[in-house]
């Protein structure tokens, strides 16, 4: 009945350049929190296998830095 359905194609350039920039955003936004260490107070370090403020501060650091990029590629 009606059209066949296509499959949804994805166009693998844009993909590709949106995995490669939040991979980038990762890595300077836990650059930038590691280099930041130790100026933090204690409550803001990040304890392993725990949810606290230092993992929600790279969590932060890391979406700083994505809108950045982002920002950066539209100006461009």
């Amino acid at each position: 009945m009606g059209h066949p359905q296509m499959p949804f194609m994805v166009s693998k350039p844009p993909v590709l350049i949106n995995f490669l920039q939040a991979l980038l955003a990762i890595i300077l936004g836990n650059v930038v929190y590691f280099a930041l260490i130790p100026s933090l107070p204690p409550v803001a370090r990040h304890r392993p296998l725990h949810l606290d403020l230092g993992m929600v501060l790279d969590f932060w650091l890391c979406l700083v830095v994505y809108g950045l990029i982002r920002t950066a590629r539209k100006w461009r």
